[in-house]
Formats: structure tokens, C-alpha cells, sequence
């Protein structure tokens, strides 16, 4: 089995309070320097069967944490976790929130590809082993969009659940002073996963508000 890595330069956040990291791991239908192009479904039987490693620069003695969200959507490879409290974990960290640490990198082994016309490998299934952070991209279609501290102010918490959880201002202001349970019944269901993660800095805000 040959192990190949393909990195990419993110949409990478880093949350100051609970050491969650989030990205894409890779970009959809964007050729790279490598003359390959991944398509939807590519990740789908990996996903369905181990879980992802978080890497440091592939190596397999530098464990950074757990990835315990991987998922496809219409963009790509999307990865959440979160850093282990580590001096390893620690150092990424400091990088990732200075900026000076923007991609990551998939390591996988191909299962079914073909070539185009244009001598372009279309990659149509991988098996994907771990997802790094690394220094260099190979594919510079997606950027570090920065990094996040948990809110402190009933307006940081709004303003984090219209961007994150793609709540209009009435909701997230609903939410803010009276609680998801406040939502209708609807908009709680078909928003359920960017639910879940509010709820995570919601927590976070309630103790740095307690913390003040």
C-alpha cells in the first residue's frame, strides 16, 4: 500500500477556549500542484469505517489530538477536534493562533482514479489515514481564516452564532437571552449540528462571563 499526502492551505479556525480546531482537509474539484482533483464522495467508505488521526507534519510519533467530527459537504473534507493539552499541543497551538501555521494535509492511499483527457488524475475513492497540520501547502485554494477566542460579551455570543451556527440576528439574539429551546421547533431540527457546536461555546461564554 503507498501512503501519499496532499495538503492544502486552510479555512482553519483555532477557539482560544475549549483548543477546537476546524478546517477542510481537502477542497472539492480543485486541481493542486499535484495534477490531482478529488471529487464529492471520495471519502466516503473511509469515513463509514476507522477513525481519523490528528497529526503533527504526518508523523505518526507527533499525535496533536482527536478529530471527533469528519465529514463530506458540497466543499470538501470538513475536520473538528481538538488539541490535546500537551507541550506538543500547546506549541501548535501558539503557531496556529499567530498565524504562522495555516495548512493541513491528508495522508491516504488511493482506491479508484482515472485520468481525463488532460492527463488530470481524478481521484473518485480514498482511503484517508490521518489529517496533519503542516507547514507547506500543495494547494493554496483555501487559507487559514483566523482564530477565535470564546465570547465575553452578549454581542460576541450573537455574533458567533449568526457566523458558526448561520442564525439570522432574530434568532441569534433569541438564543443569546432565552436558549436554543426558545428556537422553533423547525429551525432547532434543521440546524442541529451548528446547534451542537453553539451550545459548546455557550458554555464557554457562560464561564467567562462567571470568570469575569
Amino acid at each position: 500500500m503507498t501512503i501519499e499526502h496532499k495538503s492544502f492551505s486552510l479555512e482553519l479556525k483555532v477557539d482560544a477556549g475549549t483548543r477546537r480546531i476546524s478546517g477542510y482537509g481537502a477542497i472539492f474539484g480543485n486541481k493542486d500542484s499535484y495534477n490531482d482533483v478529488i471529487i464529492k464522495g471520495a471519502f466516503a467508505q473511509t469515513l463509514g469505517k476507522r477513525k481519523i488521526k490528528m497529526l503533527y507534519q504526518h508523523s505518526d510519533k507527533m499525535l496533536l489530538g482527536i478529530w471527533d467530527i469528519a465529514r463530506e459537504d458540497d466543499k470538501g473534507l470538513y475536520v473538528e477536534g481538538t488539541l490535546a493539552k500537551t507541550a506538543l499541543g500547546d506549541e501548535v497551538y501558539e503557531l496556529a493562533n499567530m498565524g504562522a501555521l495555516d495548512s493541513m494535509s491528508i495522508g491516504y492511499s488511493v482506491d479508484e482514479c482515472e485520468y481525463d483527457k488532460d492527463g488530470v488524475r481524478v481521484l473518485r475513492s480514498i482511503d484517508l489515514w490521518e489529517v496533519s497540520l503542516v507547514t507547506f501547502p500543495a494547494n493554496e485554494k483555501a487559507v487559514v481564516t483566523g482564530v477565535k477566542s470564546a465570547p465575553k460579551t452578549i454581542r460576541e455570543f450573537e455574533d458567533f452564532l449568526r457566523e458558526a451556527g448561520k442564525y439570522s440576528r432574530e434568532d441569534a439574539t433569541t438564543i443569546a437571552l432565552h436558549g436554543f429551546k426558545a428556537l422553533p421547533s423547525g429551525t432547532r431540527e434543521a440546524e442541529r449540528e451548528d446547534t451542537e457546536q453553539a451550545a459548546k461555546m455557550l458554555a464557554d461564554f457562560f464561564n467567562n462571563i462567571k470568570n469575569l
